[in-house]
């Protein structure tokens, strides 16, 4: 059995499939089960997505990975003392990973810190304080760039997109393609994998764009 949470574009999740072995459900049981949770679009577009995985014969199959807000409403509808006994697991997995998380991300930033302090030090040594100086901004801009969006700022990002779907579309079937495609947009606009791979100084730019996007079937 795989793991219950592991990471996935940093953050602490579990998948369709891992959901399936611990419950004693069938995989396309569970696929269903994701499906046909009535949940809104913002809901679904983030805390679930489409991914794969290889069988024995080496086939591509496909299943969903979940967030723990994904898995405990997935988790609701499932009783009895042995499902219970499953969920509390889960609990337990998902805040040990988050805790681990959290502790390395307080580690990175520590490093981070200590090698630009010692950076500053030896710069500080040479005879061009202007040259240094340009140095060290260069350097931070650098990391700064690099720095992706928080989950405070992914969550004003899909709240902007909600927002300017719903401005856009009254039915809710319509509704769900242009979710799709102005997320479709955003990542190839700014060539990334997730909306949460945009990074923290382009999400004003972003945020703009969003406000003022016009999905093509109405252009």
């Amino acid at each position: 059995m795989n793991k219950l949470v592991f990471i996935h574009n940093n953050r602490p999740v579990t998948d369709s499939l891992t959901v399936s072995e611990v419950f004693g459900k069938e995989h396309a049981r569970v696929m269903r089960d994701i499906r046909d949770l009535g949940c809104s679009e913002e809901f679904r577009l983030g805390n679930f997505a489409d991914s794969h995985y290889e069988n024995l014969q080496g086939r591509k199959m496909p299943k969903i990975i979940m967030t723990e807000q994904g898995f405990t409403l997935l988790a609701m509808g499932y009783t009895g003392p042995r499902a219970m006994e499953f969920k509390e697991q889960y609990i337990s997995e998902f805040h040990r990973m988050r805790e681990e998380l959290n502790s390395n991300k307080v580690v990175a930033l520590d490093e981070r810190k200590v090698r630009m302090e010692l950076l500053k030090t030896a710069l500080e040594h040479e005879e061009r304080l202007d040259l240094v100086e340009d140095k060290i901004q260069l350097i931070e801009k650098k990391v700064d760039e690099q720095i992706t969006l928080d989950h405070g700022e992914q969550r004003e990002m899909q709240k902007a997109i909600a927002r300017r779907v719903y401005e856009l579309e009254t039915d809710p079937a319509a509704r769900r393609e242009l979710f799709s495609q102005i997320h479709r947009e955003i990542k190839d606009r700014w060539a990334v994998g997730s909306y949460r791979d945009v990074r923290r100084t382009e999400l004003k730019e972003v945020i703009r764009y969003i406000n003022a996007w016009i999905p093509k079937r109405v252009a």
